[in-house]
């Protein structure tokens, strides 16, 4: 049996998912919010609850769930790799880059399991793209965006329980109080994926500008360009501030040999063009057909989910990712999304402040890996 605690009440996200896997119990959570903390105890049957987090690693769980506010996750995952847990963290990964030389430097030393909660990679249309790019279905792909699209202004105060209502929130400071592409990694995660292989090299960003809330520091619309080690391009737009309708998902991915984009809205559906499987005699009359159409691809456990897994979420990807966590500690094998990714990642977007106020110059990215020498741990600007 393999026991898990969840810190922060957004963490019981991922409560069916772990529900549906055999021989997993959720025996603890914890919160700061007494009354939060009770209500969800309560309703889900959790029979330990915790107000410290850190009496809640002094039981006999063997593994957390951090969905805490950004900027408690490396100190709480630190806290839990030295108590001997298994650690599956929400996004961003870090909100500093020294937190992610502390990060990377305890989980090797711990020998436990650390992934990285990017639950956009397991939506199933992405996840059918990679099947695809690695058929070789797009030939080489060099070109690919991501965008999160998602106005959250409201979230600067609480306005969710009596006893906060009106209080400033974390989000404005540690989102929209900050320069930068601050929450990069729905949109570069994905592409990574595909890109298997590659490395982010450098990154340049830039801004429009405050033009709808002033009383923030966090600019309307960002732009990033991701420069991989080979050469290939991705453009990332972050814009939590624009009044619009939501687009937290469109991706594209240009290949050699084909296209794909993701909707944008009012009907449209996940597209692709293939060179292979078109055969239009005018380039000028190529049309798009449904990605849909290539539905047998998709990786076999999706196809043959089961109807609890796919209520988890996302059609099941919100399963299967918590899933891939609990193998990993099961067989000791390499978590889906690991440390260097989600250092990778979220450096990505705490480096684009550093570009942002120095006029969009372009700045390495370490290269994140095991054993990573002490001398290459430095930002460099361009």
């Amino acid at each position: 049996m393999i026991k898990v605690g969840i810190a922060g009440a957004r963490g019981l996200s991922n409560l069916l998912g772990l529900r549906a896997i055999p021989d997993v119990e959720v025996s603890a959570i914890c919160d700061l919010d007494e009354d939060v903390l009770n209500q969800m105890a309560e309703e889900h049957h959790i029979p330990n609850r915790f107000r410290v987090f850190d009496d809640m690693l002094e039981t006999d769980i063997d593994a957390v769930i951090i969905s805490t506010p950004m900027q408690c996750h490396v100190p709480q995952a630190i806290a839990a790799l030295e108590a001997g847990k298994h650690v599956f963290s929400e996004v961003t990964a870090g909100v500093t880059m020294d937190e992610l030389w502390w990060l990377i430097e305890n989980v090797e030393a711990s020998g436990k399991v650390y992934m990285y909660a990017e639950n956009y990679c397991y939506t199933p249309y992405n996840q059918l793209i990679r099947a695809m790019v690695q058929k070789g279905m797009f030939g080489t792909p060099y070109y690919a965006e991501g965008e999160y699209l998602h106005d959250v202004k409201s979230m600067t105060t609480y306005h969710y329980d009596i006893h906060q209502s009106g209080k400033t929130s974390w989000r404005k400071y540690w989102q929209l109080g900050k320069h930068g592409a601050f929450y990069p990694t729905h949109s570069i995660g994905p592409v990574m994926q595909w890109f298997e292989g590659e490395r982010i090299s450098s990154i340049s960003t830039f801004t429009s500008g405050r033009h709808v809330a002033m009383d923030l520091r966090q600019e309307d619309t960002t732009i990033t360009m991701c420069q991989m080690a080979s050469g290939k391009l991705a453009r990332i737009r972050v814009d939590c501030i624009s009044p619009r309708p939501h687009n937290m998902t469109f991706y594209q991915l240009q290949g050699t040999k084909g296209v794909v984009e993701t909707p944008r809205g009012l009907g449209d559906v996940c597209k692709v063009w293939l060179e292979d499987y078109n055969h239009d005699e005018n380039k000028d009359d190529r049309q798009w057909r449904p990605l849909s159409d290539f539905n047998s691809l998709l990786p076999e456990r999706y196809k043959n989910a089961t109807e609890e897994q796919k209520k988890a979420g996302h059609e099941g990807g919100d399963f299967f990712i918590v899933e891939d966590f609990i193998n990993a500690i099961r067989y000791g094998t390499k978590p889906a999304i690991d440390v260097y990714q989600a250092c990778e990642w979220t450096a990505v977007g705490l480096l684009s402040e550093l570009s942002v106020t120095n006029g969009g110059r372009a700045i390495d990215i370490p290269h994140f890996r095991k054993n990573m020498p002490y001398e290459e741990q430095h930002i460099s600007l361009r």
